[in-house]
């Protein structure tokens, strides 16, 4: 009780200290019960954060250009940002495809995210004061976050992070592991947290990632196909298809894959189809379409840089400077991107439709089609999904994403991979999950004040 009347004196003392989202612990998380479901110990009593501050001097005089380097690295943007660039990197350097890449991303982020729920509801549960709060001849080495300190979020960013992402790249775990404490260390160095913080904030974050973990081992991607693949007038023909068990696989917020499938497509002999084919060997390709097709069948186009464009609107909008809110962007794309892709895959599988260069030999495509039923089109369902909730999410930049999304649909067009049909039926289930993250994210109380 006389540590609790400290800190509140502590902090009574500034009047300027602008909170950054005091209620984020109440938000709504994906997989914990809530934030304080592991709601860390008491922070250390008075005395023994006197001692640790310290500590705090003493590192100070000791650092070299290395903590240097390693403080401004990690002081680039939000505990989640470095994170998010490690497994872009590793997608685009794997080429590892959307199926994938759409799931690493949505437990690698909704991993961050309850992390830093649950880090919020401990730091405004505890209220802890920032070094320089207690001693304010501590300059810190960055602009600290204007939050109780203990936790510290980037080291709970980091714990969770990395033990998903060494789940997922098992190979990687030692250096993920290392990256962990590097950048929940330069918050130490910076002068910004105290060292029980740091250690709190690791844990906290890797309980959280031990729940995902959990999930993602029970999600159904493991599965393993033994069905057979239809035969017949219509149907796509082939070995191997792409990842047909993928719209089984567990969602994030639609009910399943089949919540939002399309009607039939139009049937192969139907004149409706044909009409389409036709346009499909009338359709223009000056260069300009063509590179942009191109572009949008790269792991850049489809993947990365709708994470790119993220990362620059928290920027440009200062929201970088607010862990909870870059956490909730980075949750909410991930997660409308991987429902899309389950709810797209189920559709395909449902109909197995045949692809245009199945129907017509004579068809001329830029490059060769992907190895999975043609309807409807993917590059479709997943950009509208993510990028809708993109323009929710940043509404002054709704009409770039939007038409973004529209010319990844029309590139597949373009390349012959896709009939019309495809696409419009891609954008109608991109919008149908993408409205259901909406209303979910309109409900997780990030709006209350």
């Amino acid at each position: 009780m006389r540590l609790h009347t400290f800190l509140i004196g502590i902090l009574t003392l500034c009047p300027t200290w602008a909170q950054i989202e005091p209620n984020a612990g109440t938000w709504k998380t994906w997989v914990l019960t809530g934030g304080s479901q592991y709601r860390p110990p008491a922070p250390p009593d008075a005395a023994a954060t006197a001692g640790e501050l310290a500590w705090l001097k003493g590192v100070r005089g000791t650092l070299n250009a290395a903590a240097q380097t390693q403080i401004a690295y990690w002081d680039q943007g939000s505990p989640a940002y470095h994170w998010v660039q490690w497994l872009q990197q590793r997608v685009l350097s794997t080429g590892l495809g959307n199926t994938d890449n759409a799931r690493q991303m949505a437990l690698l982020t909704v991993a961050m995210y309850d992390a830093t729920v649950a880090a919020w509801d401990a730091k405004y549960a505890y209220k802890r004061p920032l070094p320089s709060q207690l001693d304010p001849s501590f300059v810190p080495l960055v602009a600290p976050s204007n939050a109780p300190s203990y936790p510290n979020d980037f080291a709970a960013a980091a714990g969770a992070a990395s033990a998903v992402l060494a789940y997922l790249y098992p190979n990687d775990a030692v250096t993920l592991q290392s990256m962990a404490e590097e950048a929940a260390r330069s918050r130490l160095y910076a002068g910004v947290a105290y060292p029980s913080d740091y250690f709190a904030g690791l844990k906290l974050g890797q309980q959280v990632a031990q729940v995902v973990v959990d999930r993602a081992k029970t999600d159904n991607s493991s599965n393993v196909f033994t069905g057979t693949i239809p035969t017949g007038p219509g149907f796509w023909y082939g070995t191997n298809p792409s990842c047909p068990l993928c719209g089984t696989w567990k969602t994030w917020v639609i009910s399943s894959g089949s919540q939002f499938r399309p009607g039939p497509p139009l049937a192969y002999n139907s004149p409706e189809k044909q009409a389409e084919l036709a346009a499909l060997h009338a359709e223009p390709r000056p260069f300009n379409d063509q590179a942009a097709a191109f572009y949008w069948q790269t792991n850049n186009g489809t993947f990365s840089d709708w994470y790119n464009q993220a990362h620059t609107a928290l920027f440009e909008d200062r929201m970088n400077a607010n862990p909870p809110r870059a956490a909730r962007v980075y949750a909410l794309m991930s997660v409308a991107r991987y429902d899309s892709m389950v709810a797209c895959w189920e559709g395909k599988y449902a109909y197995w439709a045949i692809r245009p260069f199945q129907l017509d030999s004579t068809l001329t495509t830029l490059f060769a089609t992907p190895n999975h039923p043609s309807y409807p089109a993917a590059h479709a369902s997943l950009s509208v999904g993510i990028t809708d909730v993109m323009a929710y999410l940043f509404p002054t930049r709704a009409d770039l994403f939007r038409s973004q999304a529209l010319d990844a649909g029309h590139s597949r067009r373009v390349a012959g991979i896709h009939y019309q049909s495809d696409i419009d039926a891609g954008n109608t289930l991109g919008h149908n999950v993408a409205k259901a993250v909406i209303d979910w994210a309109s409900q997780d109380g990030s709006n209350a004040q």
